[in-house]
Parts: structure tokens; C-alpha cells; sequence
């Protein structure tokens, strides 16, 4: 079941956004393993001048009858600047494990703590932002579960359809493998991230609009 969480971290203006103001943004996924709802992830980006402070929330509850076999809750903060992730803090139980990490950028090098582990990175940092399309020509990107930096394959698979809210729409579909994990994107033409789906341990994992 790890993989169901291994890497459900981190500018769209059409219906598939909820947005309370003109400065933030709002994406309220509910969470499918096969066909069952084992719970949500919502995203919320707020722009503050001159960066983009984005706060995550998850919580899967995997059940077999009547007992919960999984467990997974996820908070997030990250802050942007051009592009380029400034600051971030998770806190993570994994089914009973818990991570904890934080980052800081100083000077040109992003500083990340993950237990006590220590790592300096060079250069423009980027997470798993999902809401953000450029992330996708990322080399590597930075998980905001274990703290790792890893190197990442996009393809894009072309022209799509796409369930949101009941309704079959267009949509162009990219595939992200970093490591042995697989995960398939969904964007409108205008660029707007509609859905998620990736292949688990445990099962087919979906992010579908809520």
C-alpha cells in the first residue's frame, strides 16, 4: 500500500477550478482505489504579491469489511517565487510511519530535512505540483512525503478524454515515471489539471473531481 501515497504531492482559470477569490484557487479531488472511495486530496494555491503558497490536505481510509487495513494523512505548505520552490513543510502518517519534512532555500541552494537526513540541492527546485503544468519539464523533482530528489521521464500521450464531474471532456494526457512508479495527468486545452490516476500496490489509484 506505500505506493499508494509514494507520491501524491504538489494557474488555471476555467470550471474546473473553484476559486473563492481572484488570488486563490481551489482543487477538491474525491480519491478512488479501483472502484471504491477511499477518500480525498484538496489543493489550495493562494498568490501573495510576488509568490504562490500552496497548502495540501489528504486522507485515505482503505477498508476490507469492516476493518480500515490502510491508513494515510498528508498535510503540505509549500511557497513558490518564479517558478522555483522557496519553502516547504509536510507532515505524513503513512499507515502508523511518520515523515516529516522541511525545506528552505538559502542563497542558490534548497536545503532539505528529512529526519536526519540532510541534502542541499543547486538551482531551481520543484515539487510534485500537479496544478502547475510547467512542472512537467522538470528533470527532477522533489517529494514532499520522503524528502527525496528524484529523476523523472515525461511522455506525452497525446489527444484524450477525460471524466470530470460526470462528463466525458478533452483533455491532452501525459505519463510521469520517476523510479517504478507510473503516474497519467490530465489537462485541458487551456492547461488545467483535471485528473490523476496511477497504478499501486494495492490497486488502480484515481483523483476525480469533486
Amino acid at each position: 500500500m506505500k505506493q499508494i501515497a509514494a507520491f501524491m504531492l504538489t494557474a488555471m482559470l476555467s470550471s474546473a477550478i473553484h476559486a473563492n477569490t481572484e488570488t486563490a484557487k481551489e482543487w477538491r479531488f474525491n480519491v478512488y482505489l479501483d472502484d471504491s472511495k477511499v477518500g480525498y486530496h484538496h489543493f489550495r494555491v493562494e498568490n501573495k504579491d510576488e509568490h504562490y503558497v500552496l497548502a495540501s490536505d489528504a486522507r485515505f481510509d482503505v477498508k476490507i469489511l469492516f476493518f480500515t487495513a490502510y491508513r494515510y494523512q498528508h498535510n503540505n505548505r509549500e511557497t513558490w517565487r518564479g517558478g522555483c520552490l522557496q519553502d516547504l513543510e509536510s507532515r505524513t502518517d503513512d499507515n502508523g510511519k511518520s515523515y516529516k519534512v522541511e525545506g528552505r532555500i538559502r542563497g542558490k541552494t534548497f536545503i532539505v530535512e528529512a529526519g536526519d537526513q540532510v541534502q542541499r540541492i543547486a538551482g531551481c527546485v520543484k515539487s510534485f505540483s500537479y496544478w502547475d503544468p510547467s512542472f512537467l519539464s522538470a528533470a527532477k523533482l522533489l517529494n514532499a512525503q520522503t524528502g527525496e530528489h528524484v529523476n523523472i521521464r515525461v511522455e506525452d500521450l497525446g489527444e484524450d478524454r477525460v471524466e470530470v464531474r460526470g462528463a466525458s471532456v478533452p483533455a491532452r494526457r501525459y505519463r510521469l515515471i520517476a523510479r517504478d512508479q507510473t503516474i497519467d495527468l490530465w489537462y485541458s486545452p487551456q492547461r488545467e489539471w483535471l485528473a490523476l490516476e496511477s497504478q499501486t500496490n494495492g490497486g488502480r489509484l484515481a483523483y476525480r473531481m469533486q
